[in-house]
């Protein structure tokens, strides 16, 4: 722990500012496919019982139609964000009859890239351009790839915190200047030690044979139908997962909102000759929305990312610049196959106090050599995580991995106790200990105990699949109160007659429409 930090947690314990941590809020987006009582990815269009993709704020799709993305509020305690997410998936299966709602992170049974249908969004310019998009990524990646299913947590600190925060430090700089560094230097603080959290929480060790089928990896074969890696924490997060050899050509900048959205803007204008030699367009038909390197700003992956939420037809690019950060957002943790929704309140606990740790601690400029380091540390930890005497690179030496994350949770249980006494309970500490106890049970990682449910039940990994989402899927047999569904039926219906509404509003036709957007970048 830095000198740093213990001063930033003497000051804020000793002027009472600790007391606007109960502030922070959190949204939960959580991803899941939908499949067949067999295991195999759903054919049938996303029903419209649930609403318009487009405009539902709640329920939408992600890259396919089977894709369900559920999206919570802004919520005060992770247990409100927690319950939220358990009322929209009880409402779901009431509309999805015999269809499950797939547990894991890597995908069910795939038929091929034939079987994997893009989400439709209707037929305005917004949803087209949204279709089209998803269309690009096909040509881009394949369809494969974009099955994997994921949480995002966005996270985000009180404006009180920010004022008190910056006069207990005493910073001249304004409310807003001081807020964007110092969600930055969380960032940077963020993928140093993001490796943690794949330690901890990865949950795809391993993978259905259809998703790799005709790639070269190295997987080794389970027992039953499937493949895995030993030491593996989260594939989902690497050489199998979320990963693109043409946007590893340029590195965005995370040292100031200025240098993030100047660095990010100019892989928007990048050309990039295998995208040109697709073309925007076949015979009149898009194939994706341009053939620069990014198509949109949410191309890029990345496993944090600063956001704002943005008016509708503005570009999230200039618009973060001109206003600054609102909230962060967390794109690295699995779905957790053992828990009903992949995630629960404890694991947002932790996730918390992580964050509030690298909030407090130093926070340089990263260098093209720490760069390079981090990206090692977070493919070791993969593919070996939870192999014994593994080795990470910190600063310009070598470290044991279970070494260096005792000493980060230590840490981050100084930031749960801070929470804790603005709450006025221990739930964040606990949090935070179940968390180190892992290090000395390595047999309690999520990606120990499904390898380890896997073999002593001689399961595939569809079998695995079904039998945890089948499970799930009956906790959440019991019906919603009758309010509450009229609630949702009544926002389902409503997100209907706004796609509509906007469909009908549309004045120009879609290649004029997609001419002007980007023109307005």
């Amino acid at each position: 722990m830095s000198q740093t930090f213990l001063k930033n947690l003497n000051l804020l314990k000793q002027s009472g500012t600790f007391s606007t941590l109960t502030g922070i809020q959190r949204g939960i987006e959580k991803e899941g496919l939908r499949t067949t009582p067999a295991g195999e990815l759903s054919q049938s269009a996303h029903p419209a019982a649930l609403g318009s993709a487009l405009a539902h704020p709640s329920i939408t799709t992600d890259f396919s139609e089977a894709l369900l993305e559920f999206v919570t509020p802004v919520m005060p305690t992770p247990e409100a964000a927690v319950n939220f997410l358990e009322d929209l998936h009880r409402f779901a299966y009431e509309i999805l009859e015999e269809e499950i709602i797939w547990s894991s992170s890597m995908p069910c049974f795939l038929g091929g890239e034939s079987s994997i249908p893009i989400a439709q969004y209707g037929k305005s310019n917004i949803g087209t351009m949204k279709h089209i998009y998803r269309v690009g990524l096909e040509h881009r990646y394949g369809k494969t790839m974009q099955t994997i299913a994921g949480i995002h947590y966005n996270f985000s600190l009180p404006d009180d915190f920010w004022t008190a925060f910056r006069s207990v430090v005493a910073s001249t700089e304004s409310d807003r200047d001081f807020r964007d560094k110092q969600y930055f230097g969380l960032i940077r603080n963020f993928r140093r030690n993001a490796w943690l959290l794949l330690l901890l929480f990865g949950a795809s060790p391993a993978v259905c044979g259809s998703f790799i089928k005709g790639l070269d990896h190295k997987l080794l074969k389970l027992e039953g139908k499937g493949y895995y890696l030993p030491w593996a924490t989260s594939l989902r997060m690497g050489g199998l997962g979320y990963t693109s050899d043409a946007q590893s050509s340029f590195r965005v900048c995370y040292n100031s909102v200025e240098s993030y959205t100047s660095t990010l803007g100019q892989a928007l204008n990048m050309s990039y000759p295998p995208y040109e030699k697709i073309g925007a367009k076949n015979n009149g038909r898009y194939l994706q929305l341009n053939d620069r390197l990014l198509q949109i700003e949410n191309e890029y992956y990345s496993d944090i990312r600063p956001k704002r939420v943005t008016p509708s037809g503005a570009h999230p690019l200039p618009y973060l610049k001109q206003h600054g950060v609102e909230y962060i957002e967390v794109r690295n943790l699995d779905l957790n196959p053992f828990l009903p929704v992949g995630i629960d309140s404890a694991q947002a606990r932790f996730v918390d106090s992580f964050l509030l740790y690298c909030l407090l601690q130093d926070s340089p400029q990263i260098s093209t050599d720490e760069y390079a380091a981090n990206n090692q540390n977070k493919t070791s930890i993969i593919i070996e995580g939870r192999k014994p005497g593994l080795k990470l690179k910190r600063n310009e030496e070598t470290i044991d991995a279970f070494q260096w994350a005792t000493e980060l949770t230590d840490g981050i249980e100084q930031t749960a106790n801070l929470l804790d006494e603005s709450h006025g309970n221990n739930l964040h500490t606990k949090a935070v200990a179940a968390q180190k106890n892992k290090l000395l049970h390595p047999d309690l990682f999520p990606s120990a105990q499904i390898l380890h449910f896997a073999d002593t039940e001689k399961l595939s990994f569809s079998e695995l699949g079904i039998r945890l989402s089948s499970q799930h899927k009956a906790n959440f047999k019991e019906p919603l109160p009758a309010d509450k569904r009229a609630e949702m039926d009544k926002i389902a219906v409503e997100s209907l007659e706004k796609q509509k509404q906007i469909e009908d509003s549309d004045t120009i036709d879609f290649d004029d429409f997609l001419t002007d957007y980007f023109a307005r970048s």
